[in-house]
């Protein structure tokens, strides 16, 4: 079945009531002061947060631990968001996990050939990036 990629245009409407109290996501970033404004603003929505500080700290979080949602950066040092995205599209065990890429470089949509759920553009706003990931979770369960 294929998924229908979110756009930046569906995910500003107003922050939605988080329904997945709990839920991991896994955060790569390599600037760390964004990495942690994202995992205090995502901890707050009431998720957990597994922070890694490039694509391949990120991969070794994905393969060891247990995780609902993957929030990566596309440009990272060791293994780029948009390697880790395919890495987990052709992994087994991790080609069902929902993918959101951040990019500071302009782009609306995700396109045809990404490997992606939703694409944001940097700077991200919070509120922005907590709608996203819970229409993403909701559309994991109704599946």
């Amino acid at each position: 079945m294929a998924q229908k990629k979110i756009s930046v245009a569906e995910t500003n409407s107003a922050v939605p009531q988080v329904q997945t109290p709990g839920a991991r996501v896994l955060l790569a970033e390599d600037d760390r002061a964004l990495r942690r404004f994202l995992q205090v603003i995502l901890e707050r929505a009431g998720y957990t947060v597994m922070p890694a500080a490039d694509g391949l700290e990120a991969m070794k979080i994905a393969l060891s631990s247990s995780i609902d949602i993957l929030v990566t950066d596309a440009m990272m040092p060791n293994l780029s968001g948009h390697e880790l995205c395919r890495f987990i599209r052709n992994s087994q065990t991790l080609a069902h996990l929902p993918v959101i890429l951040l990019s500071a470089l302009e782009q609306k949509e995700p396109s045809d050939g990404e490997q992606v759920d939703a694409f944001l553009s940097k700077p991200v706003a919070g509120e922005d990036l907590v709608s996203c990931i819970e229409k993403l979770l909701a559309r994991r369960r109704a599946s």
